[in-house]
């Protein structure tokens, strides 16, 4: 006779860290974004602009 595929308990996670996972992953995600930006407000204020503009384009033209 075939078995239910179906537990005969829930297998919910009751544990004090079950709904975190997805807040931590959104916080960290927007942590290395903000990151990313000062960084680069920091590189367009140290260089000035002409250098700044011209490090990215050098890049894209390095990529493609």
């Amino acid at each position: 006779m075939a078995q239910s595929a179906q537990p005969a308990h829930s297998l919910e996670d009751n544990s004090p860290n079950a709904g975190r996972t997805p807040s931590v992953l959104l916080w960290a995600g927007a942590s290395a974004g903000g990151l990313m930006v000062i960084g680069a407000l920091a590189l367009w204020f140290y260089y000035g602009t002409q250098v700044f503009f011209e490090m990215i384009r050098t890049g894209f033209a390095a990529c493609f």
